[in-house]
């Protein structure tokens, strides 16, 4: 008898096959949906980008992955890197209009605040000064020591964009009995404003407003209503149109001159008349 014993055979188990590891590709499809969908808010396009540009190298890796056998969602790892990439254009796009639209009012706030200065246009001189100027030896326009920009009767205010504000001399006015803004035994006078829109743009004449200081401690001259006077600009003027006011202030009995004070709108400088009372 053999001194060794032969030992039985038995048959070994199969070895199992390595787990599928899908997770790459299933987290960059995810990614690159949430990364989508914030891409269609405008101010979420910096979300879009980091998320794409996750999905899009996880994707890329599981779809490297599944090529090797290593993962089994080769179409999901597709899909989220195809997002991705969708996410990144996205934000490429949310970012351009998000800083245009920036800029824009970046824009429109400077040239409200900045305004539009104006350049004094003198009048033809029939509306400058009164006859008590005329007395003493000449117009208001003679007078040549005066500021460049201090505009006078019969002056106009001229825009960049064409806009032109003329004031006429200043008139002698007896307010109603039941007038407001004017105190007894003080005078008042009135004054036409002409407002040219020689421009290409529609203006809104609604925002015009007008302010006058009256003799030489410069005190407020107001604004007089009555049933004739006390109108006020409206509505807009049309290229190629004028408008008309006729205001009226209270100034006191020993004034000489009226400043007044005529504030197109808030992109437009305001423009002053020192006229001859």
């Amino acid at each position: 008898m053999s001194q060794y014993t032969q030992q039985p055979q038995f048959p070994q188990a199969p070895t199992p096959a390595a787990q599928a590891r899908n997770g790459l590709g299933t987290a960059a499809l995810i990614l690159g949906i949430i990364g989508a969908l914030s891409g269609r808010i405008p101010f979420f396009f910096w979300l879009a980008g980091i998320l794409g540009v996750i999905a899009l190298v996880m994707g890329l890796a599981g779809r490297g992955r599944a090529k090797r056998g290593g993962a089994t969602n080769k179409g999901v790892a597709l899909a989220g890197a195809i997002l991705g990439l969708i996410s990144l254009i996205m934000s490429v796009v949310g970012a351009v209009i998000l800083f245009k639209a920036v800029d824009d009012v970046v824009k429109d706030i400077d040239k409200a605040t900045s305004g539009s200065s104006a350049s004094k246009e003198p009048g033809d001189g029939s509306a400058k000064g009164s006859g008590k100027d005329k007395g003493k030896g000449g117009s208001a326009g003679s007078d040549t020591s005066k500021d460049a920009e201090t505009l006078e009767a019969g002056d106009s205010a001229v825009y960049d964009d064409k806009l032109t504000v003329t004031m006429s001399a200043p008139e002698a006015y007896s307010p109603g009995e039941y007038a407001l803004g004017h105190t007894k035994g003080n005078k008042a006078y009135k004054v036409t404003v002409v407002i040219d829109n020689a421009g290409k743009e529609k203006f809104d004449a609604a925002l015009v407003t007008a302010e006058a200081r009256a003799g030489k401690d410069g005190v407020k001259a107001e604004q007089i209503f009555d049933e004739e006077v006390g109108e006020v600009f409206t509505g807009t003027v049309m290229p190629g149109k004028k408008a008309t006011v006729v205001y009226a202030f209270d100034t006191p009995a020993d004034a000489e001159n009226l400043v007044v004070e005529i504030s197109p709108d808030f992109s437009h400088d305001a423009s002053q008349w020192d006229l001859k009372l």
